[in-house]
């Protein structure tokens, strides 16, 4: 916390100026993609871990899941987020929701999201799903959808950022 008595006078100029810049922006009442288009960032890899993720569910009594076109799309959404913003996080940015993410790409709710960053190939991002006893327990719930995906950024080292959609 920076007190404005102890602020020197150019600092205290500087954050009165990076307030007034601040509620400029807000008060524009816009959104920007700082994201760009990213549109060849993510790659689809439900299939690829549909088998896998499916296995393990079967090993604990539990019916498939199948490929849901939504889940994959908020899939390659949030892989894309984490890449671009260079970290592994369920939540990036301003006022994000991952309920109002969802609700935007049309994934059929109760859902979840399992996050995973550094595995270079989709068994190695599932097994640590598996490894996980919050992210398994994703996995192995009352779910009928998957979308997986994987997404690089060449400014964040090209290291792969993964995500799982679970759907009802």
């Amino acid at each position: 916390m920076v007190e404005m008595s102890s602020a020197t006078p150019s600092r205290r100029r500087l954050l009165m100026l990076s307030g007034i810049g601040l509620l400029s922006a807000l008060s524009g009442c816009t959104t920007v993609d700082i994201f760009g288009d990213d549109s060849g960032l993510a790659e689809d890899k439900t299939d690829a871990a549909l088998p896998l993720t499916n296995a393990v569910r079967a090993g604990s009594g539990l019916g498939p899941l199948s490929g849901d076109r939504s889940a994959q799309g908020a899939a390659m959404v949030q892989a894309k987020r984490m890449a671009r913003a260079g970290t592994m996080s369920h939540l990036i940015g301003f006022n994000d929701s991952f309920l109002s993410r969802m609700k935007s790409a049309k994934v059929t709710l109760p859902a979840a999201e399992n996050i995973a960053v550094g595995q270079e190939e989709t068994e190695r991002a599932v097994h640590a799903w598996v490894v996980s006893q919050k992210h398994l327990k994703n996995m192995l719930g009352d779910y009928r959808g998957l979308g997986v995906a994987v997404a690089r950024d060449p400014a964040s080292a090209n290291r792969p950022y993964w995500a799982m959609v679970l759907s009802s």
